[in-house]
């Protein structure tokens, strides 16, 4: 018989000690600092103008974590990046992930202390709280964090993105248009992707020009380009496909079926609706990162949420699209597609 512990509890309610470690890291520029080199404690220490305490604790968390290696032992020990870190952590890298875990260090770590009267009264606990202004006024008026926002959701998006480009079927479609779309790194994956495909990504007017640059840096401006749009006051423009990454989930239910609706009316027949998601399980017990994204929609917008699959087909045939399906993605996002 197997002996209880109460090690995986105390894990997980200290599991904030292992995240700030990697957030400070990455909030000092460490594994940029490091690139492809290998430096010392000392050395790492100077350039990112640390305290002498800090080392060498600090970068040997960072290897006991395994965001780190370390060759040799003592003052001549010499840390330098793991593969997972120079791809995903090193500013350079065109797979850097670390915008999502800056705006997490600087936003979500101190209103997640808040959970607990999130829980209590169902109120925001972001900016809402602290200001009386919400969260997307404050990044609107701050062109400095509006941008890290928008790089932080294509750090947690891009990989579920590129499996969607790669695994739905856009034989028979000819135009794109992203709700939604921020930096437009969904409509330059699939474009990239898919030669004869024509994208359009929407958001708002003040975050157009940072796709306009995005999308001249892929050199697809071509083929893909930037639109201002209000999508809860315009309708959307007619495409064949249309996709909303991460934007369901922002919104209460009257707004989830506003954005579906607005979608059927865009759509030709045999059209698709694409909501990419890190959808909930239908039974609510395995996708746990799912779960935690929905108490985050409760932190930043009090009656947001995330959702399963079976709610988005039950919306979409209230709406009156014909048929839906799931395509899993990633190991926690999937593609909730609905027909017309």
């Amino acid at each position: 018989m197997d002996t209880l512990t109460p090690q995986r509890i105390l894990e997980v309610g200290i599991g904030f000690w292992p995240a700030k470690v990697l957030l400070s890291a990455v909030e000092l520029g460490l594994f940029s600092a490091l690139g492809a080199s290998s430096r010392t404690a000392e050395e790492l220490r100077v350039i990112l103008g640390l305290d002498p305490r800090a080392v060498p604790d600090f970068p040997d968390a960072l290897v006991a974590l395994g965001f780190l290696a370390r060759d040799g032992l003592g003052a001549a020990a010499r840390y330098r990046n793991t593969p997972e870190s120079a791809a995903f952590l090193d500013r350079r890298s065109p797979r850097y992930v670390g915008g999502f875990l800056e705006m997490a260090n600087a936003r979500l770590y101190p209103f997640w202390g808040d959970l607990t009267e999130a829980l209590r009264t169902g109120k925001p606990q972001n900016e809402l709280k602290r200001t009386g202004t919400s969260m997307f006024a404050e990044l609107y008026r701050d062109p400095r964090r509006l941008e890290q926002f928008m790089d932080a959701m294509s750090g947690i998006s891009a990989g579920n993105f590129a499996a969607f480009a790669e695994k739905f079927d856009f034989s028979t479609y000819r135009t794109l248009c992203d709700v939604g779309g921020a930096t437009g790194l969904l409509s330059c994956l699939v474009a990239a992707k898919h030669e004869h495909l024509r994208c359009t990504t929407l958001d708002l007017a003040v975050v157009t020009p940072i796709a306009e640059r995005r999308i001249a840096a892929a050199a697809l401006g071509d083929r893909v380009r930037a639109r201002a749009i209000d999508f809860f006051a315009e309708p959307l423009p007619k495409a064949d496909v249309v996709t909303m990454g991460m934007i369901l989930h922002d919104w209460n239910l009257e707004k989830k079926l506003h954005l579906i609706r607005v979608a059927y009316d865009a759509l030709p027949a045999g059209g698709a609706l694409v909501a990419i998601e890190h959808l909930i399980d239908d039974a609510r017990r395995e996708n746990a990162f799912g779960l935690m994204m929905s108490l985050n929609m409760l932190i930043e917008f009090g009656d947001a949420f995330d959702f399963t699959g079976a709610d988005f087909a039950a919306w979409c045939k209230q709406v009156g699209f014909r048929e839906t399906r799931v395509i899993p993605l990633t190991s926690t996002a999937s593609a909730a597609v609905a027909y017309k």
